[in-house]
């Protein structure tokens, strides 16, 4: 546990509200993987603010742990990382290509972050994802199989095969949609391991670049065991676990700072004008 001791690990847990056990099993796995995901918001507001977020792991404890803040894919994920491994599963770092709003997997670059977990005892590998930020977005990991489909939480994924040209099999995560029940691709990947330098340079572009659109304006996602909350600039929509949305234009500055604060309970960084 070089990154992650034993006080890192039960601040970690006690900040998501795990109780439950502690073995490396898929018990664990699927109960703190839901625990993130309904406790830590999704979040850009460092790179609205013109950088982008430190993944040193201090750092992101600091800042997601004991401060009031969330993060984007690579700070959610390099947390979940360094938990799991502290518990004693075997992870690997994954990257992928968002689909969701694309015209072809190749109309994107390969800049979400995404975990490949080792169960000890159990013969296949699963899909971890805390970062995806998104209303259909994984709340509990999936097999890594093709031609199965997973329920959890109330949501359903699946993984296909998608034609390709390279030498590794490229996979989507399919969720199928509660209104439309149509399977709707969110991201396509390989297994291709990523280390940590790599996801230094996408972090480094997503939170920087004018053309990222991370650093255009606040995203903001939280989802909760009745609802999922989104705030896109100055558009806050919330969907129900019944299919209920409902959508609203915030009205100036301090509603906005309000919403962030008391809806999404993140911490307004410093200086930060979120409506520009």
């Amino acid at each position: 546990m070089s990154d992650f001791d034993q006080h890192d690990l039960d601040a970690y847990l006690d900040r998501i509200g795990w109780k439950g056990g502690r073995r490396a099993d898929l018990e664990t796995l699927r109960g703190v993987h839901l625990a993130h995901a309904l406790s830590l918001p999704f979040e850009n507001l460092d790179a609205v603010s013109g950088r982008a977020p430190s993944l040193a792991p201090a750092e992101v404890m600091a800042k997601m742990v004991h401060g009031r803040r969330g993060g984007y894919c690579y700070e959610h994920n390099t947390l979940l990382r360094l938990a799991l491994q502290a518990l004693g599963f075997g992870v690997t770092p994954l990257a992928g290509r968002v689909v969701l709003g694309a015209e072809t997997p190749e109309s994107r670059p390969r800049t979400h972050a995404m975990l490949r977990v080792a169960v000890p005892g159990e013969p296949r590998s699963y899909l971890a994802d805390v970062g995806f930020g998104a209303e259909g977005a994984l709340l509990v990991p999936v097999p890594l199989v093709t031609g199965e489909e997973s329920e959890g939480a109330g949501r359903r994924h699946r993984l296909v095969r998608l034609p390709h040209q390279g030498p590794l099999e490229l996979l989507e995560l399919q969720v199928r949609d509660r209104r439309t029940r149509a399977w709707v691709g969110q991201y396509a990947f390989t297994l291709e391991p990523f280390a940590a330098p790599d996801f230094e340079v996408f972090n480094w572009y997503v939170g920087t670049s004018p053309r990222s659109p991370f650093t255009r304006r606040p995203y903001l996602q939280r989802t909760t065991a009745e609802r999922h909350l989104a705030l896109d600039g100055d558009r806050l929509t919330e969907t129900r676990t019944d299919g209920t949305v409902t959508e609203r234009r915030l009205a100036d500055e301090a509603e906005a700072r309000r919403v962030v604060e008391e809806e999404f309970g993140i911490a307004v960084p410093e200086g930060l004008t979120l409506l520009g």
